[in-house]
């Protein structure tokens, strides 16, 4: 449903304008209602349509052991809707959470789209590549490794 990474503003009121290709799925399949959140393990808010959160929601709740995640995801989570121009008002309280101002990163990961402060988003991307690296150079060593054992 959503993917792709966008560049988006806030305004002065602490709306941001959703990238137009998630629009049209919000709109249909959620008819412009959307749940925000935050991350409990990344500096960055969650947004859900609303039957994609109602199914997260349902499955939390039935869940056992998960009561500090229920926490952080159900008792942060606030219904936005869509103004007429295509944009949500986040709540002040979760953009301070997650260090948001003017300049943002929405990335689309399936049935949710992070929203990240840019800066972080691309110190965060640096990051993952560098990890990803990383595991390569390790996996790459481990098969040589490998190899040399079989004498090949």
């Amino acid at each position: 449903m959503f993917r792709g990474h966008f560049s988006a503003t806030l305004d002065a009121k602490g709306r941001m304008a959703l990238p137009a290709r998630f629009r049209a799925p919000v709109l249909e399949v959620a008819e412009g209602r959307l749940v925000v959140t935050v991350d409990p393990g990344e500096n960055c808010l969650l947004l859900y349509p609303l039957p994609q959160w109602d199914e997260l929601q349902n499955k939390l709740e039935a869940a056992s052991g998960v009561q500090q995640l229920q926490r952080l995801l159900i008792g942060h989570a606030t219904d936005l809707e869509l103004d007429g121009s295509g944009r949500v008002l986040l709540p002040q309280r979760l953009r301070q959470r997650c260090g948001l101002e003017k300049a943002l990163a929405v990335v689309g990961l399936g049935k949710k789209i992070e929203i990240w402060a840019d800066r972080e988003w691309e110190a965060r991307v640096d990051a993952w590549k560098e990890a990803i690296r990383a595991q390569g150079a390790e996996e790459a060593q481990s098969s040589r490794r490998s190899l040399a054992e079989l004498s090949l």
